[in-house]
């Protein structure tokens, strides 16, 4: 599931291959921009921001999100019908597939779609307080609604949101006004999305061992891994919560 540590890493191997090399080929498969041809323009930068990352090419912006489903590969050929947009630079191949987002900015206003997020975990804006005042501003909202709000941290998704709640002892439904220390959160957020930028397997437990990287997402009907009990889960809307009902308050 990509949040904001799979995209900066995502941004960090496009631009690996693709920076300060010149576009051969451009092929966007999205109506309104089907006509958009940025071959000839050199790649100037990749970047991310929370859960959205852009190829900047000369005056463009290639802006995508991968929402649930989407990646980005290089040098693989995949299914026609799922390659959203397929940009080569000589021999490098990179494309664009099951894209949730996926559109052709100008570069000096595309910021403007990013303006609204809060604080990128990852990012150089990155700034402890004001993501501590934002997640308790309402001191009823419940924790993982507070976590997930992508105005208040930029890049946190629902595995996060789990495994936060259960480092910090919290049910997801617990108004984000109970936390002791809520700045102690954001400081664990930080330090999971950080600790997990560069790699594709995510690790929230410190035991990269296959079946051993998480603490409770996924692991419903399972036992604790600090407890013992077993781990509960619901859904919430299209959100699945787990937690440890006793390691949990």
């Amino acid at each position: 599931m990509p949040e904001g540590d799979t995209v900066f890493h995502t941004a960090a191997v496009l631009a690996t291959a693709l920076t300060g090399k010149t576009l051969t080929r451009c092929d966007i498969r999205v109506p309104r921009y089907a006509e958009v041809d940025l071959r000839g323009q050199r790649v100037d930068e990749v970047i991310s921001r929370g859960k959205h990352l852009f190829i900047r090419v000369g005056s463009a912006s290639i802006h995508s999100h991968l929402k649930m489903e989407g990646s980005w590969r290089i040098g693989q050929r995949v299914a026609n019908h799922r390659a959203r947009i397929i940009l080569e630079a000589g021999s490098v191949r990179a494309t664009g597939v099951d894209l949730g987002v996926l559109e052709v900015l100008d570069r000096d206003r595309d910021g403007e779609v990013v303006a609204h997020l809060g604080p990128d975990l990852l990012g150089d804006d990155w700034d402890p307080a004001v993501a501590t005042a934002r997640l308790i501003a309402d001191a009823r909202r419940p924790l993982a609604s507070a976590l997930l709000d992508q105005t208040v941290m930029a890049g946190i998704g629902n595995v996060y949101c789990n495994e936060l709640c259960f480092v910090v002892g919290r049910l997801p439904t617990t108004p984000v006004g109970d936390l002791n220390n809520p700045g102690r959160l954001v400081s664990r957020a930080r330090e999971m999305l950080w600790a997990n930028r560069l790699r594709w397997s995510r690790c929230t437990t410190g035991d990269t061992r296959q079946g051993r990287q998480l603490w409770v997402y996924g692991r419903a009907g399972l036992p604790c891994r600090r407890c013992g009990t077993t781990v509960a889960s619901d859904r919430n809307g299209e959100r699945i919560r787990f937690w440890c009902p006793s390691c949990q308050r």
